[in-house]
């Protein structure tokens, strides 16, 4: 009798909705915190029982594309996998909602302006509410506490998040949603603030003015993670300096609008052309300085004439020659990135004043054209502008090059200038399990190549203030080299908004009072902390000791230099230890011209209408059928491997529901020589996909049991289906225990990665969720299929060969055969005698028999109606 559960038509279609609900209410995947407890205490327990997941937070602006729904199951289906082997498995989600896109809808959506200098504004209600407001203008727009400014940021954030987890639970991620974070949540600020408050207080975080990467749209400084070059056109101009003989030293220059700003020569100390002029003096074009002819080994003697300027600062190279050779700072660049009014106080004379007061105002690009024609006014420019293609530095999320200007920022160390630090973080990463392996080089290569501390402090609003006030002295000046720094019990504090320890809001800007640090921290400095975020370190001691260090990363390989590298850090410096123990790196998903998806090439695909026209299984069939590492070529046009897993999907519910029918229990004996072959193959196969799956290749274990489920459906289910349907014997309840054997296996190696079919399938015949079910084992079929796996590999061949013959035939399938000659060797026509029976039935043959020879075919066939 068929089962009332089994529907007459299994369809994917919904399956979502119904499964997505039933999962929530029952809690399938809420992370049992005391039941693990009492398994970390028990005798037999230990930290092995808890599997941690770091899970990426995706940034919570804007929609997400079909990257995220490539590596998010790839993380899925190791949580799934992990739960199933009967782990207590942490799956947080976080939202990173910091940062400079929310500020920018804030500003239009409310008609407000932060402006972090005014006091917070209870219950302020925004000017307006509900439209773009794309119409107001800046100076219209309302200036209010950064206080209240954030407030605005976390209301208008909530609907990405709340869009954001219908689709991740749409998809079917196994988070558990009760462990969820914000990073400019109450808890986030805490977190975050008091880790610099112990990096301060262990000299790890520090204050400096030193030339800062800085992009003049934003506004912001930029840390060396965050640069990217870009290909750009521009000018070689040749210029002469001159010596104080009247001779000239001839240099070339793509940025002759620095001059003013140039404070030496530089050539290589073994180029024999310029050793004589080490030590003495030239004088600049134009501006009539004086400055010095320098070595160091950094410069190219291959590169232009051999010898280049050094200028306050037209790029890090700069920075490096100023600081290491000790030279004077003359930086002509602002804030905004155009020349500043006041020129270098080297610049004396009354020509080279003027000079200076035609660039003065200009942008970079408008003075480096005003300093050409100064250069050939004064017979300077040796030569016309030679045009060239070179590398320049970008903010990753800018479209104007970097300028490099003089800033007061907050930095912590991260072993760019501390040899033993660097060794400890690459010792790190040798730690780390990374999957696949090669992309610990990205890290390494890294840390091997910083030049300078983790720049952490930004010239922005929405992000996690700086816990810092400074004392102004008699004459209102901040006193920088005294800050002071919040206490925990402080925490979390906006020192734009909450006055000074031991002073009242009143003496906020006064001579002898303070000033509140206006600056927050980078995006990375709150996220790089996410493990000590989603497991409440200093919040939640029990859970803290019960997940961390976490078990696994997954993220990008774009963001090993960034995420990876920074959550290191902090992990190290905090608690001395590697934050997790694995680390999985997806690639990228690629259009089908190899191109990386991005929104800035437009060839971004989002998931939504995919999932809701192919169904959730069918677009993780796809993510999971692609290995770590390794880009993935998508067309949304069309979508293959979509349609595969698909198909996939259905056959897994068509086959169970098949099964299912058959009268017989799975705990009947296996007698039949092809059930125990068949039991046997799917033996080798669990053992094949649970290696894979626990080295971390979901696709390879994806490959091994649907290759095996195609034969189970294609050949097996075929040639027992007769014997399944006859009347009850030891044979019959042989094929149907052997059936529901492998359905039950089948259903839980496949539960990972097509979660919702897998759970609608195991459904029909179990009480609880196969999402909860253990992990098939070895040891559940050895007993069963100990007669070896070629007799099933030879019957699905002697059947594809009784097909063909058929078809060759012109015959239908189901034309009856009087007689047919198997032939083949006698090791193999030995086994294909046991499964006779079954040959018989599925060919429909009256008499088969079976012949030596060299090689398995059907010999003869004789069919008993005509030919078609």
């Amino acid at each position: 009798m068929t089962d009332a559960r089994i529907p007459d038509k299994p369809a994917l279609e919904g399956l979502e909705a119904k499964w997505g609900g039933v999962w929530e209410t029952q809690g399938t995947y809420r992370f049992d915190r005391d039941s693990a407890l009492r398994r970390v205490e028990s005798a037999d327990g230990g930290r092995e029982c808890i599997y941690s997941i770091d899970t990426p937070p995706p940034t919570a602006s804007g929609s997400l594309h079909i990257g995220h729904v490539f590596s998010y199951t790839h993380t899925d289906v190791v949580a799934r996998f992990q739960r199933m082997r009967g782990k207590h498995v942490f799956y947080p989600m976080g939202w990173d909602d910091n940062g400079l896109p929310t500020e920018r809808r804030v500003q239009n959506y409310y008609g407000v302006r932060c402006d972090p200098t005014l006091p917070y504004e209870p219950g302020f209600v925004p000017p307006f509410e509900g439209g773009e407001g794309k119409s107001i203008k800046a100076a219209d727009q309302v200036p209010i506490s950064r206080r209240n400014f954030i407030e605005l940021c976390e209301r208008l954030t909530v609907e990405d998040e709340q869009q954001f987890e219908a689709l991740w639970r749409s998809l079917g991620l196994s988070v558990d949603w009760s462990q969820t974070y914000r990073t400019i949540g109450d808890e986030a600020l805490f977190t975050s603030q008091l880790a610099f408050v112990r990096n301060v207080e262990r000299g790890e975080a520090y204050q400096a003015l030193a030339p800062t990467l800085w992009d003049v749209t934003f506004r912001t400084a930029v840390a060396q993670a965050e640069l990217e070059d870009r290909e750009q056109p521009g000018h070689y101009h040749r210029v002469s300096f001159h010596r104080p003989d009247g001779g000239i030293v001839e240099i070339e220059t793509s940025r002759p609008e620095l001059i003013a700003a140039c404070v030496a020569l530089v050539a290589h100390p073994d180029d024999e052309r310029y050793q004589p002029l080490f030590g003495s003096t030239v004088t600049t074009p134009v501006f009539g300085v004086e400055v010095p002819v320098v070595a160091h080994h950094l410069a190219q003697k291959d590169k232009g004439t051999g010898i280049a300027m050094i200028c306050t600062f037209g790029d890090v190279t700069d920075v490096v020659w100023w600081r290491e050779l000790q030279l004077p700072n003359r930086a002509i660049i602002g804030f905004d990135g155009r020349i500043i009014a006041d020129a270098p106080d080297a610049i004396t004379s009354e020509a080279g004043l003027a000079a200076y007061a035609q660039l003065a105002g200009k942008t970079a690009f408008s003075a480096k054209q005003a300093m050409v024609e100064l250069l050939r006014e004064s017979g300077d420019l040796l030569a016309d502008p030679k045009p060239i293609t070179h590398p320049v530095k970008f903010f990753e999320k800018g479209d104007r090059p970097l300028e490099i200007v003089s800033t007061r920022q907050w930095y912590i160390t991260n072993g760019a200038r501390d040899e033993q630090l660097k060794q400890r973080l690459l010792e790190v990463g040798r730690e780390i399990d990374w999957h696949p392996d090669f992309m610990r080089v990205r890290y390494e290569n890294w840390v091997g190549g910083l030049s300078g501390d983790w720049l952490v402090s930004r010239q922005r609003f929405f992000g996690v203030p700086i816990p810092v006030w400074y004392p102004l002295d008699a004459d209102g000046n901040p006193v920088y080299d005294e800050p002071i720094v919040a206490t925990r019990e402080l925490l979390p504090v906006d020192p734009s908004s909450a006055p000074a320890p031991g002073y009242d809001e009143s003496q906020r800007g006064e001579p002898g009072g303070f000033v509140g640090e206006h600056d927050v921290m980078d995006t990375w400095a709150t996220s790089s902390l996410t493990p000590q975020l989603a497991a409440g370190w200093e919040r939640d001691a029990e859970l803290f000791d019960l997940v961390f260090p976490f078990s696994l990363r997954p993220q990008g390989q774009d963001i090993i230099r960034t995420w990876l590298f920074s959550t290191a850090l902090r992990a190290q410096l905090e608690h001395g230890v590697s934050p997790w123990a694995n680390a999985a790196i997806s690639g990228f998903i690629v259009d089908p011209d190899r191109k990386k998806m991005s929104k800035s090439k437009g060839n971004v695909v989002t998931p939504a209408g995919l999932l809701e026209q192919h169904g959730s299984d069918a677009v993780r069939y796809w993510a999971a059928s692609s290995r770590l590492g390794t880009d993935a070529a998508f067309d949304p046009q069309n979508p293959t491997q979509v349609k595969i897993g698909r198909r996939l999907a259905i056959k897994v519910l068509n086959a169970a529901k098949f099964i299912l029918g058959f009268e017989g229990t799975a705990d009947a004996p296996v007698t039949e020589p092809i059930d125990r072959s068949m039991l046997a193959a799917l033996e080798r196969v669990v053992e094949q996909a649970t290696r894979a799956l626990e080295s971390y290749d979901h696709a390879r274990a994806l490959e091994v049991s649907e290759t095996f489920f195609w034969t189970f459906c294609d050949d097996y289910l075929e040639l027992v289906k007769e014997r399944a349907y006859g009347e009850a014997s030891p044979a019959q309840a042989s094929a149907v225990a052997a059936l529901k054997t492998a359905l039950s296996v089948l259903l839980r190696l496949f539960a990972p990665v097509i979660p919702f079919a897998a759970e609608e399938a195991w459904s029909w015949s179990n009480e609880a969720s196969v999402h909860t079910a253990a992990w098939p084992t070895v040891d559940e079929l050895d007993a069963r299929g100990d007669a070896g796996d070629e007799l099933l590999e030879l019957a699905g061949l002697a059947l594809t060969g009784i097909r063909g013959a058929k078809t060759n035939a012109k015959a239908s399938q189901k034309t009856p055969v009087a007689r047919a000659v198997i032939a083949g060797p006698a090791d193999a026509i030995r086994l294909l005698e046991t499964a006779a029976a079954d040959l018989r039935a599925v060919g429909r043959i009256a008499e088969l028999s079976f012949v030596e020879g060299d090689a398995l075919e059907v010999r003869e066939i004789e069919l008993d109606a005509p030919q078609q």
